[in-house]
């Protein structure tokens, strides 16, 4: 039997990853969603916490689209909504990178994106379609350096693994972006608003009655180990079985900090 099958009933809080821990990108791994549903069948609430840079209800309707019940879990979190109320405050229309179904997915919530270049906030979202390597948006991002625009990070996630093919992601954008002196506001893992989001919709349980699951070292991982939160690392996902770093916790100022277990997957 493996770890999760044995899961400690203490932890009443599961935040669950969702791209390389539930699906890859294309269609669920295999089991993924009978553990949810077992776990929900346990009593235990299911929050899916993840870095896309849509709407909870967009989420959903993927995860529909993929087969999973909406039944396999109680609500999602994701840093899309986080960045979508800062994004209503602007002021002004606001720039955008990302893709054209991203961008309907924001205009659909009344954020203004701006029609010309006379903005002083920026979204991004990830990369455009006709655009994959974040490396062709240089010219363009030293541009928006030079005007000190605030590009809001709607994603922190800089690689993500669709079936098997890596692919580059908001992430990727902003490092350039900061690389180049220009000023970023980050939304999701592994930054706290996300995890206080997700805690606050489950009654704030005590941090020792949560389980935190995910494949991403830098975002999934550290997320919730600085939280306090303990994590299983997902090693199938992202790092393709990849052993947990033996030096992660020191490199990361996390003292003795290790996850609670390394499993291959959720089944």
């Amino acid at each position: 039997m493996g770890f999760f099958d044995t899961l400690d009933l203490k932890y009443r809080l599961i935040l669950c990853d969702v791209w390389g821990v539930i699906h890859n990108g294309v269609e669920l791994y295999p089991g993924a969603s009978e553990r949810l549903l077992r776990w929900r069948d346990e009593g235990r609430c299911v929050a899916l916490i993840t870095n896309a840079p849509r709407t909870e209800q967009a989420v959903k309707e993927q995860l529909r689209q993929m087969g999973l019940a909406d039944g396999a879990y109680d609500f999602v979190a994701t840093s899309g909504e986080a960045g979508i109320e800062a994004l209503l405050a602007a002021a002004e229309p606001v720039g955008f990178i990302g893709t054209s179904e991203d961008r309907a997915v924001l205009e659909g919530r009344e954020v203004r994106i701006a029609e010309d270049a006379s903005f002083d906030e920026l979204a991004c979202t990830g990369l455009r379609e006709e655009e994959p390597d974040p490396q062709t948006y240089r010219a363009e991002l030293e541009r928006l350096a030079e005007r000190d625009v605030l590009m809001h990070c709607l994603n922190p996630d800089r690689i993500v693994i669709r079936d098997g093919v890596p692919e580059a992601c908001a992430g990727a954008i902003a490092d350039i972006y900061q690389m180049l002196g220009g000023r970023v506001t980050w939304y999701g893992k592994p930054f706290p608003a996300i995890y206080e989001h997700a805690l606050k919709r489950a009654g704030n349980p005590p941090k020792d009655e949560v389980l935190a699951v995910g494949d991403g070292l830098q975002t999934d991982v550290l997320g919730a180990a600085r939280m306090a939160i303990d994590t299983v690392f997902v090693a199938g996902g992202i790092h393709s079985g990849e052993p947990f770093p033996e030096h992660f916790s020191e490199r990361n100022g996390l003292g003795d900090w290790q996850p609670v277990a390394v499993v291959d997957g959720l089944a």
